[in-house]
């Protein structure tokens, strides 16, 4: 028999609904795994007596025949999402001990589905990261090994926690946020799928802002299947929410498998970087030949502001993150340092609660709001951002959906990017262009490298059409036939 650690959230749910086993069973394997699973540092909290607790209840109400759409289905939840009761850091060490007494949209509207909610998991200091190497409770490390090395790798971030949890199945999906690439690049390099939906589609109430205009919740699981069942659960208009968008969430599940003969799949010549790894091309010709056999059109199309979207990005992300970490300041929650008088305090509890990366984004965010530069950068990185928005509107008249690499390379060694910011920055060329143009956005395991690591596609779609990505993505995976899963013999040995 299969252990219920390695099923599918689907194939849970028809197990469940089968009497197959309980969501107490199921869940109490999970805070097992969790515990086998301790060296990968993915959790920052863990609720196994809360979890069992929803179990149990999931249990009585599935024998009445109220059945949620995560009925008794264990996740793990980021830890930038407020959950009421339950400590919430954005793994910085200026929030350590904050508990908060409300709960956030997404995971409210997912607890009301009968999700069973394992712990807060891990991620960079307030998502501000591509490796999960910034948190203030130390790095996350993926299950994942290259082929005779033993090296540590990066899960991906901001939500490697979220990737590590899930593809090390020790949870059977998890949640995310994606402000410039965080659910997307982190599913890549760990071989799982995650979806970053069209902004507007989740509410953020409730989550611990970095960059309000892009931030977007949204799921990683191990099937494309997986991701609809979650997103469903999660997504929905929200009046706390002014950002939130009053229309229909559809039945992400019910396009899966139908065909894509005759739609238009765009290729864009922009993503073919200097530097790309051989293996990156050849991937994304892979991805295009299934497309292709599935009777897709290829059609080559041009996005000729992509190549500014990084440095737009790492303008307005700042500056926006500057604006909404200003509050915290040790007053009135989380962690606090006493000085000789007010602006000491505040120096002095920022100063130790925020970390290097989180101080670099900023005083970078500060400066590009400064007087005398505000033109010069900010409003500048605004119309460039409007550009980059144009030039997806015009393909699209063109094509249905766009098919591209999620990242520029596989998961590299922990420490090896860590010195050279720009570099980090780089892992999020392929992903940021979304963000700044609020599309939807799915990353799927495509195949391996030489190294034995995973690498993942990338589609892009329209507006508010996160069915088209449902509906190519399903035929990807099934092309792909990915099944390869971490060794966890490293892991469960220590």
């Amino acid at each position: 028999m299969t252990k219920l650690t390695d099923l599918t959230i689907a194939a849970a749910l028809n197990g469940l609904n089968k009497g197959e086993f309980t969501s107490a069973e199921l869940t109490r394997d999970h805070i097992g795994a969790v515990e086998n699973a301790r060296a990968l540092n993915a959790f920052i909290v863990e609720t196994p007596e809360l979890a069992m607790e929803q179990a149990t209840a999931s249990d009585e109400r599935r024998k009445s025949g109220r059945v949620g759409l995560l009925e008794g289905i264990p996740i793990a939840m980021k830890d930038l999402f407020c959950t009421k009761g339950v400590q919430t850091t954005a793994a910085s060490k200026i929030l350590k001990g904050f508990t908060p007494t409300y709960e956030s949209t997404v995971s409210q509207n997912m607890l009301d589905q009968g999700m069973v909610m394992l712990g807060k998991v891990s991620l960079d200091e307030f998502a501000m990261g591509s490796a999960n190497i910034t948190s203030g409770y130390g790095n996350v490390i993926s299950p994942w090994r290259a082929n005779g090395d033993d090296k540590q790798r990066i899960p991906g971030g901001s939500s490697g926690g979220s990737s590590a949890a899930v593809s090390a199945r020790i949870a059977m999906g998890a949640t995310g946020t994606d402000t410039g690439g965080s659910i997307r690049q982190p599913a890549s390099v760990t071989g799982i799928v995650g979806i970053k939906p069209t902004y507007g589609r989740c509410s953020r109430w409730g989550v611990v802002a970095f960059a309000s205009s892009l931030d977007q919740a949204g799921p990683l699981a191990r099937s494309v299947e997986d991701c609809a069942i979650m997103l469903q659960a999660m997504a929905g208009w929200d009046q706390k929410d002014s950002t939130s968008v009053n229309m229909p969430v559809p039945d992400f599940k019910a396009v899966l498998g139908q065909s894509i003969k005759g739609l238009k799949v765009g290729i864009p010549k922009e993503y073919r970087v200097d530097g790309m790894a051989p293996e990156i091309d050849k991937m994304w010709q892979q991805g295009i030949d299934w497309l292709k056999d599935a009777g897709a059109e290829i059609v080559d199309i041009s996005l000729p502001h992509t190549k500014y979207a990084l440095a737009t990005y790492y303008i307005l992300a700042p500056a926006e993150c500057s604006s909404n970490l200003a509050r915290y300041d040790g007053m009135r929650y989380g962690n606090r340092v006493e000085g000789k008088d007010l602006n000491e305090t505040y120096e002095l509890t920022r100063a130790a609660g925020f970390g290097d990366e989180v101080q670099r984004r900023i005083l970078m965010g500060t400066y590009v709001l400064s007087a005398g530069y505000y033109d010069a950068y900010y409003l500048k990185a605004q119309k460039i951002r409007a550009l980059i928005a144009r030039d997806f509107t015009e393909a699209y008249k063109q094509v249905d959906v766009i098919l591209t690499p999620t990242t520029p390379g596989s998961a590299f060694v922990i420490g090896e990017k860590q010195d050279d910011p720009l570099k980090m920055y780089l892992e999020d060329v392929f992903t940021v262009p979304v963000n700044l143009a609020g599309l939807p956005g799915m990353s799927l395991p495509a195949m391996l490298d030489d190294k034995g690591l995973p690498l993942g596609l990338q589609l892009i779609g329209r507006p508010f059409d996160e069915e088209t990505l449902f509906k190519v993505g399903s035929v990807l995976e099934k092309a792909a036939g990915f099944t390869a899963k971490p060794d966890m013999g490293w892991v469960n040995a220590k």
